[in-house]
């Protein structure tokens, strides 16, 4: 964290955090992570993490030469968790990986909100990241998404979910009353990308999705 921390530094990046914040040993769930939000050229959200013996994927721990291992997870504000649940684990399959309750001068200043206090859900799939709910229950006065945000706006920020049947998904998902981006499944006559059909639509608090279908390329 130190090392990858000042990699930040000398770069000059725009700060989210204060500074690295270690979670502290009362925290049983994520005693010991450390981690840093800071923001890309865009004012995106991005966030170092390290994990110690114990937490985390143990590929994390695997000795490296890299300074910068990979993606872990990302991570949505939710409104409820509850409903959040539905929607990812409910109708899109995910699985609950962990759960916790964040809170104190660490998480203060890690997410540089007075009086933090974080319901924090962690889902995974077989492969690949995960996706992390961030439920504040204090303070509650975290702004929505405008109603009118649109793909091509700068506060877009879309993930990627690879299904084996976007239409049987999107089906589903229309049953279910959810609000989609997509006109409907768009099949790809080139497939650049490797999928080869794919709909964008919005969870229950508006944060896009992208389905796709995969190719062979990505099996």
């Amino acid at each position: 964290m130190d090392q990858a921390y000042q990699q930040l530094r000398n770069y000059k990046v725009q700060y989210a955090s204060t500074a690295p914040q270690r979670i502290p040993d009362s925290n049983q769930a994520a005693a010991g992570i450390r981690a840093f939000y800071f923001k890309d050229p865009d004012g995106h959200n991005l966030e170092l993490i390290y994990f110690p013996p114990g937490k985390g994927d143990p590929k994390w721990q695997q000795p490296s030469k890299q300074l910068f291992l990979g993606i872990d997870h990302t991570a949505i504000v939710v409104s409820n968790t509850a409903v959040s649940l539905k929607f990812y684990r409910d109708l899109l399959g995910l699985k609950v990986a962990g759960e916790g309750m964040n809170a104190g001068t660490e998480q203060e200043h890690l997410n540089n909100v007075q009086g933090a206090r974080l319901h924090i859900t962690g889902l995974r799939s077989p492969t690949g990241p995960g996706i992390e709910f961030l439920d504040y229950l204090e303070p509650k006065d975290g702004r929505s998404l405008p109603a009118d945000a649109k793909p091509n706006d700068l506060l877009h920020w879309q993930t990627t979910l690879v299904v084996k049947d976007v239409t049987a998904i999107a089906d589903r998902l229309r049953l279910n009353q959810s609000t989609f981006i997509s006109p409907n499944v768009v099949t790809m006559p080139q497939q650049p990308f490797g999928f080869k059909k794919g709909i964008l639509v919005r969870d229950p608090d508006g944060h896009p999705l992208r389905l796709v279908e995969k190719t062979d390329l990505l099996k």
